[in-house]
């Protein structure tokens, strides 16, 4: 067909309930909601057992939205992934444990744990560092330490000590016979570490100063630092400032030559930043004054095409057949777009995990620098630059495949910021304005979408009925919109999924859709 389709991800903006926690109701969405109106439209699922995810009480995320989203395709991810590796025993048989483990034996040094510190199934589980941590001890390691990011955003905004006590209380429960486990240091996600996209090297660079150096405040324990920081500060969890926990007069756990590391993180966007300062030996984003020699891992390899970190405990999902690969094999060129925040997602997760395009001269990317500035206080971010770069591509007439991702209501609903939620869900309104416009100048079909619900369900109330703000991604359906004023699309009614986007893109496109891909959800037309 001699169409061309544009695929907008409104990140973060789902199917609210539309009660006073729900941002996308709330919003002025004349656009959105004249699409739902008048042209074809279905709710699909975003996550859980729909993006490979081991259930459905488990939320999605953009990382496993975007790879379902462009490889047509459910595979195991991220927690499901590492479940299955370790109920078989895979994680404690490969080659990087039995080094991360001989290295501590060999050297009489401490195994260290970083990640964060939550069962959110989205960046990490507290269970698979309980696995790893009761395994290095019956392999015969003596010490482990335990670097603990707290979450406040996948899981509910206030509840670190909730999981500080935990893992303090199993690590009591194993702590005889000569074993020494306890938590060493931490800090909140958006302060210290878990940078993405090198967009704010200084998180990294406070996490090295505290996890490896050692410097930084130091408290009796965690959970005392959660609770003064909370007091002196009133923020949330994921903003609490960095921490040391100190014993007898020292910081509990430097990371020091000798010593092995893991990175259970399982998720790569926020773990590529913290694995390049222990690997690179060239590293320049800033000074780390010490480098330890160290054998590191992550839980998985979080760049394929950067083999980056080398060693790893789980391997990722091996995708293959990728809308992508599908358009180039065609010869059709695609152009994708997003500003930093969301960039690695429209082409790193998008085609696979793969950092690299597989045409040069059929791929076309453009990244828009994100702002650096607290979400909630330019809730529009870049989504004006996101809409001027699609309707030029447009124009252009270059392109048989165009995708952009609107990061606004997923960047701001994480802030927990309801009002400034409002603000990002009507820009991403008017850039859809404003697309739509262009797309009735030319032979264009434009599909909206979203990869998971954020902005849509922002408020979290205890059984008592105390309300909180929701920093997580909902569990909601995601719209399914189809605009085209030259043809008629009849949408089935059915059990779809995010990864029956890319087969109804082929069948728009009149390519033929690979057997092992999911159905597409088209009629007729």
């Amino acid at each position: 067909m001699n169409k061309t389709v544009v695929l907008v991800v409104m990140d973060g903006i789902g199917k609210g309930s539309g009660g006073c926690g729900d941002a996308v109701s709330m919003a002025n969405t004349p656009t959105l909601d004249m699409l739902l109106r008048n042209y074809p439209n279905i709710y699909i699922k975003a996550h859980g057992t729909a993006v490979g995810l081991p259930s459905d009480d488990d939320m999605g995320n953009s990382e496993v939205g975007h790879n379902a989203l462009g490889c047509g395709q459910v595979y195991s991810q991220g927690a499901k992934l590492v479940n299955e590796s370790i109920e078989r025993g895979d994680i404690y048989r490969s080659d990087s444990w039995h080094e991360i483990i001989s290295n501590c034996i060999r050297n009489g040094s401490t195994l260290h744990f970083i990640g964060l510190l939550s069962d959110g199934n989205v960046h990490s589980n507290i269970n698979h560092l309980k696995s790893m941590i009761v395994q290095a001890k019956k392999d015969g390691v003596g010490k482990v330490r335990v670097h603990a990011l707290l979450d406040g955003r996948d899981v509910p905004s206030l509840s670190a000590t909730t999981y500080v006590n935990d893992l303090e209380a199993f690590l009591a429960g194993l702590n005889d016979g000569g074993f020494d486990a306890m938590i060493a240091s931490g800090g909140g996600r958006m302060a210290v570490t878990m940078d993405r996209y090198q967009a704010d090297w200084d998180m990294v660079r406070r996490g090295w100063e505290t996890h490896v150096l050692g410097e930084g405040r130091r408290f009796a324990s965690a959970a005392e630092a959660i609770t003064t920081y909370r007091e002196e500060l009133d923020v949330t969890d994921q903003y609490l400032p960095p921490f040391i926990v100190e014993k007898d007069g020292q910081p509990a756990g430097r990371i020091v030559d000798g010593d092995s590391v893991v990175l259970f993180n399982f998720r790569g966007d926020r773990s590529i930043e913290l694995s390049m300062a222990f690997e690179y030996e060239d590293f320049d984003k800033f000074d780390r004054r010490y480098v330890p020699k160290v054998v590191f891992a992550g839980m998985l390899q979080y760049d394929g095409d950067l083999l980056l970190p080398k060693r790893y405990l789980v391997s990722p999902p091996n995708i293959r057949n990728t809308l992508s690969e599908l358009l180039v094999e065609n010869g059709i060129k695609q152009f994708a777009v997003s500003e930093t925040q969301k960039y690695g997602h429209m082409t790193y997760f998008w085609n696979g995990n793969r950092s690299g395009k597989f045409s040069d001269e059929l791929e076309t990317y453009c990244e828009i620098p994100s702002d650096m500035a607290p979400f909630d206080e330019r809730p529009w971010m870049k989504s004006a630059e996101i809409t001027d770069q699609v309707i030029e591509a447009i124009r252009s007439g270059e392109y048989g495949f165009i995708r952009c991702n609107y990061p606004n209501g997923d960047m701001v609903g994480h802030t927990g910021n309801l009002d400034a939620a409002v603000i990002a869900v009507e820009a991403v309104d008017l850039g859809l304005a404003r697309i739509l416009k262009a797309t009735e100048e030319h032979n264009v079909v434009l599909i909206v979408t979203a990869d998971h619900g954020n902005a849509d369900d922002m408020i979290l109330a205890d059984p008592s009925g105390k309300t909180q703000p929701k920093t997580a991604h909902s569990l909601n359906p995601v719209p399914f919109i189809i605009y085209d004023r030259h043809t008629t699309y009849r949408l089935r009614q059915g059990n779809f999924g995010l990864a029956n986007v890319a087969p109804t893109i082929a069948q728009i496109l009149g390519l033929d859709i690979p057997g092992m891909w999911e159905e597409s959800m088209l009629d007729t037309y």
